[in-house]
């Protein structure tokens, strides 16, 4: 898709599949908005995308201090005229017992990954609106279709995501707002470096599965292609994936599968 003229805006774009988002379209010719909490990580994001993209923004945000972005949006108005696509991709992941996760962590979990993204999406929607297009991409998570042992309440923020976003979509049908829920599996990123344990702390290390994954640039050329064909959903990943098919159709299945790994942590 060619989208030289076209502003996309990204967040969490300083690392993992926002980064190969921004690279991927940055070689399209795209205008693009660079977010996340690291304005260092994300200067070198810009230096990358800079020799193919029209046009670089960078804007650091962080998606837990949600209060008001209205003065993001303007900058980015004031700078590129409209916002055409918006990449909801920053968040944090969990690797804690639901026993052991004292509220503090919950609702550090819900702010960044569902209340900072509806925030967000909110202060876009009436430029969206005003110009009677847009197209909102919102970075889920194959957990957002079921629950799995260490990410209760990332899970939980992420099944919100989809009951909020499919109303949003059906409420702006008509002023040509189109959402696409895009649901990773295991992607070969640093986010479980980064997921929080019971005290708060960084998990610090490299999971399996996480290791084993499709590789970030792979997870990005898929969710490009989603957003293209203006896929309302769109399930990417390896062989993992085929467990949100086992939640539906086999439900005992699935029961069975969750009850093994739990004795496995």
């Amino acid at each position: 898709m060619k989208t030289t003229h076209t502003t996309i805006w990204i967040t969490g774009a300083s690392s993992g599949i926002g980064r190969a988002l921004a690279l991927h379209y940055a070689l399209s010719g795209a205008r693009l908005v660079l977010s996340s909490r690291n304005r260092e990580a994300l200067r070198e994001v810009e230096e990358q995308c800079k020799p193919h993209a029209t046009d670089v923004l960078v804007l650091p945000l962080d998606l837990e201090d949600n209060s008001d972005y209205s003065d993001a949006v303007q900058k980015v108005v004031a700078a590129f005229g409209t916002i055409d696509f918006l990449i909801l991709n920053g968040g944090i992941s969990q690797r804690s017992k639901v026993i052991e996760t004292p509220a503090a962590v919950e609702r550090q979990l819900m702010e960044i990954n569902y209340f900072g993204t509806v925030a967000l999406a909110k202060a876009v929607l009436p430029e969206m609106i005003r110009q009677q297009r847009g197209h909102l991409v919102v970075v889920s998570s194959i957990v957002g279709k079921f629950g799995w042992p260490l990410r209760s309440s990332y899970s939980a923020a992420k099944h919100a995501l989809h009951g909020y976003f499919e109303t949003l979509r059906a409420e702006h049908y008509h002023d040509n707002i189109f959402v696409t829920m895009i649901l990773p599996g295991r992607v070969n990123t640093n986010i479980s470096f980064h997921s929080l344990k019971a005290d708060g702390s960084s998990h610090g290390k490299m999971d399996a599965g996480q290791a084993g994954g499709i590789s970030a640039e792979a997870c990005a050329r898929q969710i490009a292609k989603a957003i293209n064909k203006k896929k309302k959903e769109k399930l990417i990943g390896g062989t993992e994936i085929v467990m949100a098919r086992i939640r539906r159709w086999l439900p005992a299945l699935y029961y069975t599968l969750v009850n093994k790994k739990i004795q496995q942590t």
